[in-house]
C-alpha cells in the first residue's frame, strides 16, 4: 500500500503545472515570489499531491474555486518542502468561510456549570481531520509579509499534531533534536510570556504566549514571513526552525524588505 501511494504521489508531482496556476501563485503569494526556483518547482509538485488528496468545502455560501484551493495549498505545502512527509496525514478536509465565522464554545463557570456560546474566529485546526479558514484573511495574509499568516499558523498545528497531540513539539528525527527543541523553544516560550505580561514589545505575536502549541505556530509564521528579523533577535529559535523545516528563508535573495521590518 505504501509503495502504491509513493508511486502515485511521484506521478502527481511530475504532472505539468498549468501556466495560469503559476501566474496565479506569483501574483497572489508574496512568499512564492521569494522562493528560489528550485523551491518553486518542488512546491508545484507538492501542490498537485495536496489537491489530489485533500477535500475542500466552502462554508457560509462560499464557492471554492481553483484560486482558493491553490493559494491555500501552496502556503500549506511550503511547510513540507525538502522533507520526507506524509502530507498532513491527519487532515482530510479544508473548510473555507468567506470571512471570520462564529464557532461554538463551552465555558465552565465557578460552580462548574457549562455555558454554551459562540465566538468569532479566523481559523482553527481541528482534531477531527479538518482545518477551518477565513478566505478573506487567507488572501490578505498571502499578499503581504508582515509576520502574520493564517495558513502557516493552522497548518503548523497540523504538523504539531503528527507526534503526540498539539503540544508545540512536532515529529523530529532524533532524541538529540527533541532535547535541543525542548530547551530552546521552552526558554523562548517562557520569555515571550514574561515579556507579554510585562507589556514589553516583542517581534513574536503575543498570542504565542497562550501555550506551547500556539508558540510553535506563531514562531513558524515569523520564520517564513520575517526571517531575517527572527534570526537577528532569536538566533537559537531560528536555528531550530531552520533545522526542522530544512529551509533558510533569511538567505532567500528575494525576501522582501518589509519581511525584516
Amino acid at each position: 500500500m505504501f509503495g502504491i501511494k509513493r508511486r502515485r504521489r511521484r506521478r502527481l508531482q511530475a504532472s505539468p503545472f498549468p501556466a495560469p496556476w503559476h501566474s496565479l501563485l506569483h501574483s497572489n503569494i508574496a512568499l512564492y515570489r521569494c522562493l528560489p526556483e528550485t523551491g518553486k518547482s518542488e512546491l508545484r509538485g507538492r501542490i498537485h499531491v495536496f489537491l489530489a488528496e485533500k477535500r475542500f468545502e466552502g462554508c457560509g455560501g462560499l464557492e471554492v474555486t481553483d484560486r482558493i484551493r491553490l493559494i491555500i495549498a501552496a502556503q500549506a505545502c511550503l511547510l513540507i518542502l525538502h522533507r520526507e512527509t506524509d502530507y498532513f496525514p491527519r487532515l482530510r478536509t479544508v473548510l473555507v468561510y468567506p470571512r471570520a465565522y462564529l464557532a461554538p464554545v463551552s465555558e465552565p463557570d465557578e460552580e462548574g456549570l457549562v455555558a454554551e456560546g459562540s465566538e468569532s474566529r479566523l481559523g482553527e485546526s481541528l482534531e477531527l481531520g479538518a482545518v477551518v479558514l477565513s478566505w478573506e484573511d487567507v488572501l490578505a495574509d498571502a499578499e503581504q509579509m508582515d509576520g502574520a499568516n493564517l495558513v502557516l499558523h493552522e497548518f503548523a498545528h497540523q504538523l504539531d499534531a503528527e507526534e503526540r497531540g498539539t503540544d508545540g513539539v512536532p515529529l523530529l528525527d532524533s532524541h538529540e533534536l527533541y532535547a535541543s527543541w525542548a530547551r530552546v523553544l521552552g526558554e523562548e516560550y517562557l520569555k515571550l510570556r514574561r515579556d507579554s505580561m510585562a507589556g514589553r514589545w516583542t517581534m513574536l505575536d503575543e498570542y504565542g504566549a497562550t501555550d506551547p502549541a500556539e508558540f510553535f505556530a506563531v514562531a513558524t509564521e515569523s520564520f517564513f514571513e520575517r526571517p531575517r528579523l527572527l534570526r537577528h533577535r532569536h538566533p537559537e529559535l531560528y536555528e531550530e526552525l531552520r533545522r526542522y523545516y530544512r529551509q533558510d528563508p533569511a538567505e532567500w535573495t528575494a525576501v522582501q524588505p518589509n519581511a525584516d521590518a
